[in-house]
């Protein structure tokens, strides 16, 4: 494991309650890789993704997320994790009686930003880096699907997090919105921050050719290919 590394699971196995779902997990990830996650629904993709931040506990094996030991997580650090992971999940999840600044700088106000000018600076920011500055006083529903998932990619990157984990990101987008999303998040990827999507679409995985990691028969392929 190097100091680049973000993700290292070794020989961890997944429990859901006392069902093993995942056996011998063995995974690493890069600053700035950016990887898909694929495999059947019940596959353990989203244990798998609960075990990175910090919902399931590791069984046997070892685990560093971010610097955090997962063997040594205790409740109380599992926010601390989560501020080292940006999460982006396929329904919103947006505030629908605020507008997207104050979507934004509730999640800053919440993780413990007091100072309201650097608050403004760091909405601006992320704001700028998904190309929706402009959008900044709309309520969510003024604005279109693929667009309220580029304001969760710009919540997500709110605190400078190490990964950002996506569940799945296109799900609810047509094909054109959604390799559009998937450019964003590789770019997002090539400035420094790691990212594991979970996806069902192949056709995004073959149109943007990529590492990807397969949950099949109680298993993680850790480079897996698609026919």
């Amino acid at each position: 494991m190097t100091e680049n590394t973000v993700i290292n699971l070794k020989n961890v196995d997944v429990f859901q309650q006392k069902h093993l779902v995942l056996s011998n997990v063995n995974l690493n990830i890069n600053k700035g890789e950016f990887v898909f996650l694929i495999g059947q629904t019940g596959s353990g993709k989203s244990s798998l993704l609960k075990i990175i931040y910090g919902d399931l506990h590791i069984g046997n094996g070892e685990g560093q997320i971010a610097g955090f030991d997962l063997k040594k997580l205790a409740e109380k650090e599992v926010p601390y994790l989560r501020r080292k992971l940006g999460i982006v999940f396929q329904d919103f999840q947006l505030l629908t009686d605020r507008t997207i600044e104050k979507n934004l700088e509730f999640v800053l106000k919440s993780t413990g930003w007091t100072d309201q000018n650097l608050i403004q600076e760091r909405i601006k920011d992320v704001l700028d880096k998904v190309g929706l500055r402009s959008k900044i006083k709309k309520m969510p529903h003024e604005i279109s699907g693929g667009e309220q998932q580029r304001i969760v990619i710009a919540r997500a990157l709110l605190n400078n997090p190490e990964i950002i984990l996506a569940d799945e990101p296109t799900g609810n987008l047509d094909p054109d919105t959604s390799e559009e999303i998937v450019m964003l998040l590789k770019q997002i990827s090539q400035s420094g921050t790691a990212v594991l999507m979970a996806t069902h679409d192949y056709h995004i995985i073959r149109a943007m050719p990529s590492r990807i990691i397969k949950c099949e028969g109680g298993v993680v392929h850790e480079d897996a290919t698609i026919s």
